[in-house]
């Protein structure tokens, strides 16, 4: 491990300055990579988090950082810019007011059912549906039926990996926590391993919500994109509805954040209850 990762955020930040023409450039940058929208209110969260970005690659100024990511709409360094900027705020069954209803769901549709996590961050939010899945209409005999995405690879690779602290446990169940993962030993007595069963539920990939298609094997009976729309304007918010409701089938759920609310008439999509919304039969 380099020194560098030692090197306390707030010395970073006092050795950088980021100028308000390099804020708004990165803002058009995080926008047009990944729809997220930044402004001046979100300067320190920058800051803090591109700082170590510029230390790895030797950098004095965010100017040179910007070149680098124009200089080639390949570079690798993309992928590091989008995962520094990406929010993953994320726990096991967290608004758990909308598992019951996914719940209910597929039990009433049985069969093939099939859910699309849109913001799969380090794994809790598809583990928790998987959990869900699994106690409402049993095991999958056909392999994965909850396709987890995100933007973020350095999450996707935490979530691929199933590790978590027993502390991130607390919302489950004693019953939850035998069935569905493994206790480590000696010096990881402290973390737990999601069993392979529900892993194999699981799909994990890496995937840009502004991607013109969507290599996914939809329709699905549920997509949950929590938490995610609050950081698009009102345009991709739209666009994305849209493509939501295509993507689900007839009757199906869209779990949305508890503070995203949506009134777009156009968009086929009704306010089932507490942010969930369901596509209208009579419109496919």
């Amino acid at each position: 491990m380099s020194e560098i990762n030692y090197i306390p955020a707030h010395l970073l930040r006092n050795q950088l300055h980021l100028t308000e023409h390099e804020l708004q450039k990165i803002g058009q940058l995080i926008y047009q990579r990944a729809g997220i929208v930044i402004n001046s209110q979100k300067r320190e969260m920058v800051l803090n988090r591109l700082s170590q970005r510029l230390r790895v690659l030797s950098l004095n100024t965010f100017s040179q950082y910007i070149n680098i990511l124009e200089s080639h709409s390949e570079h690798p360094e993309w992928q590091n810019f989008i995962n520094s900027l990406t929010t993953n705020l994320t726990s096991f069954f967290r608004e758990a007011y909308h598992f019951p209803v996914l719940a209910e769901h597929a039990n009433a549709r049985g069969g093939s059912y099939r859910v699309w996590c849109t913001a799969a961050s380090t794994g809790e939010e598809p583990c928790s549906i998987a959990m869900t899945l699994d106690e409402a209409i049993g095991p999958s005999n056909v392999g994965a039926r909850v396709w987890a995405s995100d933007i973020d690879t350095k999450v996707l690779a935490k979530a691929e990996s199933g590790v978590y602290r027993i502390s991130d446990l607390h919302s489950l169940t004693p019953v939850q926590k035998r069935q569905y993962f493994l206790r480590g030993a000696g010096e990881n007595e402290t973390l737990v391993k999601v069993k392979p069963e529900l892993m194999a539920a699981i799909n994990y990939q890496h995937l840009n919500l502004l991607e013109p298609g969507w290599p996914l094997p939809g329709p699905f009976d549920a997509i949950f994109c929590r938490n995610v729309m609050i950081y698009f304007d009102t345009a991709t918010q739209t666009r994305l509805l849209e493509r939501f409701a295509r993507t689900l089938k007839p009757g199906g759920l869209l779990f949305v954040g508890h503070s995203e609310h949506f009134n777009h008439t156009h968009i086929p999509l009704r306010l089932r209850g507490q942010s969930i919304y369901e596509l209208k039969e009579s419109t496919l």
